[in-house]
């Protein structure tokens, strides 16, 4: 990949990358770290990433940017802190609030290919190889995932 490639790159998609953290992280400095973190590393290596290809290698990278976030942040005991202090408490609720909250709930691999495939638009193909699993795991985790948010989000007690 060129410099004029790699430029054209982070114009095209840290914005979703940026989008991807945030919905996975939930804290502004930390999804934008994930993303600098991110074109860093794909810069370290754009003689080796082909351009068409560069979309599926930024994500993959994201991705296990923020798994390795996500450990860092459990073994500290920051991660609760820091959602504490990025959601306040309202007594009213929007579907996206509601949204949000159920898919908090979710197992990180589930959320993970969930926003994958629903707000980043991957098909089953893409995010197979950006999460290192099968087709049919990612189609399993998909439904168990939107099962799960169906069921979540249908509880009165939680919309009301």
């Amino acid at each position: 990949m060129t410099t004029k490639q790699y430029n054209l790159a982070v114009d095209e998609y840290s914005d979703n990358i940026f989008r991807f953290a945030m919905k996975q992280l939930r804290n502004e400095m930390s999804a934008k770290d994930i993303v600098q973190e991110t074109f860093t590393k794909v810069w370290i290596k754009h003689e080796d990433v082909q351009y068409e290809k560069v979309k599926s290698y930024l994500f993959t990278t994201a991705y296990h940017a923020i798994v390795d976030w996500v450990k860092k942040e459990k073994r500290s005991g920051d991660i609760q802190d820091a959602q504490e202090q990025s959601s306040t408490p309202t007594i009213e609720f929007s579907l996206r609030e509601v949204l949000q909250s159920a898919l908090e709930r979710l197992p990180e691999i589930q959320k993970t290919v969930v926003l994958l495939r629903d707000y980043e638009g991957y098909n089953y193909t893409e995010i197979a190889e950006i999460t290192d699993l099968s087709e049919s795991q990612v189609k399993v985790y998909i439904f168990r995932a939107r099962k799960a948010l169906k069921t979540y989000i249908k509880r009165l007690d939680v919309v009301i």
